[in-house]
């Protein structure tokens, strides 16, 4: 099991696995070949693109275009790209329970462009890290517990999961998977 934040809920019964699972994110790729007013094609990423060989955080938030994920959580994460780069990151990948067009169009609302866009629209990803939650009570449905994570070669070496992870949570915690206190984790095992 991934060692996980000790802020987590002393009875939570949640298992995180010790490897990202594997799965194919549906994205679109920018290709002008294709020309006219949307030059993308439909591409196939698989984990182990994204993960194999390469140092990666992963930050996962409820949903595109909410509050938290686009006032603080995401942006937080663009701005301290290059301190994370300095601790020997290979990239950083936003992960939601979206689609890929809508991904798209929240990274070019917020200015992103150094942290990738990682649509899960069919949660697999999110489904396979045992982090899928329900969000009924806000009209959501299924969704990703907010969390955030340093993966090396496909092996988990670190979760930053929210407290009190549960369905139709009434609150939107956001305390501990924030861009500092992943920095702060990575300047720690540097010393």
């Amino acid at each position: 099991m991934s060692q996980v934040n000790n802020q987590q809920s002393q009875n939570e019964t949640r298992q995180f696995p010790d490897y990202v699972p594997d799965v194919i994110f549906k994205t679109r790729v920018r290709d002008e070949s294709i020309g006219g007013e949307n030059p993308f094609r439909w591409e196939e990423v698989s984990t182990d693109d994204v993960f194999k060989g390469r140092k990666v955080i992963v930050v996962a938030l409820p949903g595109a275009f909410t509050p938290t994920c686009s006032s603080t959580h995401l942006p937080g994460y663009e701005e301290k790209y290059e301190a994370f780069k300095q601790q020997g990151i290979d990239d950083i990948y936003c992960v939601a329970v979206n689609d890929a067009f809508v991904m798209y169009q929240w990274s070019k609302k917020l200015d992103v462009e150094k942290v990738k866009m990682l649509p899960d629209g069919n949660a697999d990803f999110t489904n396979g890290m045992n982090m899928l939650v329900k969000k009924n009570n806000l009209g959501f449905g299924d969704r990703s517990w907010r969390y955030s994570m340093l993966v090396d070669n496909k092996k988990i070496i670190k979760i930053f999961a929210e407290p009190n992870m549960s369905d139709n949570c009434p609150s939107d915690p956001f305390e501990v998977s924030d861009a500092q206190t992943m920095l702060d984790f990575l300047e720690q095992q540097q010393s």
